[in-house]
């Protein structure tokens, strides 16, 4: 085989991986489709408890850290803004409208170690557990970067157990 056509079996090898890539996310994406994060502003009257400086993992499945969700402005990683309030959590992503999660969708925090393409030390990922419809409960990943995860994860316990929100 020339040079030439052992560049030209390579490049339609690379192009082929793109589009099998491409068309698998546009699956997801139309699997997904159905669910809709919870985008908004808290309350007005509510207080703002806590910020901290985050990164955002992932949503997955709950219970199955390694399935990725696409929701809309959920489906990539990005650098993030958590702010515990009175009335919820809100999590304002780069380049993403706010991102608000009241109490009363938020089923669970813990601390987690591994989620879809992150392993980090162990338990420094903060889970939260959060229902998208009544039926479906998924996983949010988020890595403090100024706190420990114990740290936000037990913030954002205190105000489940205040709300009687917590199970």
């Amino acid at each position: 085989m020339t040079r030439e056509g052992a560049l030209g079996v390579m490049i339609a090898v690379a192009v082929a991986l793109v589009a099998v890539l491409a068309w698998a996310w546009w699956r997801r994406t139309r699997r997904d489709s159905g669910l809709a994060a919870p985008v908004g502003e808290a309350p007005a009257d509510a207080a703002t408890l806590f910020t901290h400086e985050a990164l955002y993992v992932a949503t997955t499945r709950h219970g199955e850290p390694l399935e990725r969700l696409a929701i809309r402005g959920l489906g990539f990683r990005s650098r993030a803004d958590l702010t515990v309030t009175s009335a919820g959590v809100a999590l304002d992503l780069t380049g993403q409208p706010r991102f608000f999660l009241p109490t009363e969708r938020i089923v669970e925090v813990a601390q987690a170690t591994v989620a879809i393409d992150r392993v980090v030390e162990r338990d420094g990922l903060v889970r939260i557990s959060w229902r998208v419809d009544a039926e479906t409960v998924v996983d949010s990943y988020i890595r403090p970067q100024d706190a420990s995860a114990r740290v936000v994860s037990d913030e954002i316990g205190a105000l489940l157990t205040l709300t009687g929100t917590d199970e």
